[in-house]
């Protein structure tokens, strides 16, 4: 799952820069994001990045461009900028569920749980 915390992180950055958002989002898509298959992802996020594949793969292409650019074409400012939305809400869903699946480690030996002497098996 870091790898794909990692992809999304990738993907934010290309959003948050310059250019036009049609222009950054099929950058960010095409670069971090195409490789990724909804079974690899968390059962809660499966349908939503589906979601995300068919809404940038829905248009097709003409003349040597790709899906993902005959998709963006098509798209309005305004739902190439609720897609990136997308983008974010699951790059901050993944990251939950990471932060979620660890465990927290001890800081230091104060703060180990000690087992108590009765507990313990003697030989």
């Amino acid at each position: 799952m870091t790898d794909h915390l990692d992809r999304f992180h990738a993907a934010l950055t290309v959003l948050a820069g310059h250019g036009h958002i049609k222009q950054r989002l099929i950058k960010a898509f095409e670069d971090n994001l195409v490789d990724i298959h909804e079974d690899e992802l968390p059962i809660a996020m499966k349908q939503l990045f589906a979601d995300l594949r068919h809404d940038m793969h829905r248009v097709m292409p003409l003349n040597g461009e790709g899906p993902i650019c005959a998709s963006v074409r098509k798209m309005s400012l305004d739902e190439a900028s609720e897609i990136a939305g997308r983008i974010v809400s699951l790059y901050g869903e993944i990251a939950r569920r990471r932060d979620d699946l660890q465990t927290s480690l001890p800081l230091t030996e104060a703060d180990e749980t000690r087992v108590p002497p009765f507990l313990v098996k003697s030989v």
